[in-house]
């Protein structure tokens, strides 16, 4: 007599999907790999996982990020993970990338030209920085004169920054006071360890705006 395999639920098939990759899997891309399940079904199954990881206190959950789903660690257990992938972590960006990178994300689409007149300075360098890295795109051409590249953010700045959606983006007062704390606690971090916190960049608000 054959031995009989159970199948494994599909919340448990799509676990192992979120586990198996580094980037969000929509709903579209969940459903189409478990041969056009319903769409509603797939997010019942995220919610049910999400319930079961919140009531045993895992130490990750599903997070909505650019449009689709993804595992993450929650923030409380950042300060080890971060000791675990010192050393290995991607360069980060500069502080003028960020800069440039908050300006684009407020003020989309927006061209070079605009970016430069708000920094003072010249951006080329920069902007090509952030093109290579797929954080902004070319979104089209300007109405004025010679009709200037105008550049906009990709789904890739939202899965860098953890964002859902654009509009998930705090006001640039909330946005200050976000890094004005994350500066202080990383500062805090690294008066316990035999590392330097990393430098946090400020954005400020054009008053020309």
């Amino acid at each position: 007599m054959e031995n009989s395999v159970t199948e494994p639920s599909s919340a448990a098939i799509i676990e192992a999907l979120l586990f198996s990759t580094d980037s969000a899997l929509s709903v579209n891309d969940l459903s189409a790999i478990l041969d056009g399940m319903d769409a509603k079904e797939v997010e019942r199954c995220i919610h049910s996982l999400q319930q079961g990881y919140e009531t045993t206190e895992r130490s990750f959950s599903i997070a909505t990020v650019a449009g689709g789903f993804q595992l993450v660690t929650r923030p409380e257990y950042a300060r080890w993970i971060k000791r675990l992938y010192r050393g290995r972590i991607p360069s980060r960006l500069t502080q003028a990338s960020l800069e440039c990178l908050a300006i684009v994300a407020y003020r989309q689409p927006i061209s070079r030209t605009e970016i430069e007149a708000v920094r003072g300075v010249n951006v080329d360098g920069v902007m090509r920085t952030l093109l290579d890295r797929n954080l902004i795109r070319i979104a089209g051409r300007g109405e004025g004169v010679g009709r200037p590249i105008l550049y906009a953010t990709t789904d890739e700045f939202l899965r860098y920054f953890g964002l859902n959606r654009l509009s998930d983006m705090p006001k640039i007062d909330e946005l200050k006071e976000m890094l004005r704390e994350r500066d202080e606690a990383l500062h805090e971090e690294a008066q316990e360890s035999l590392f330097p916190a990393p430098h946090i960049p400020h954005f400020e608000r054009d008053e020309t705006e």
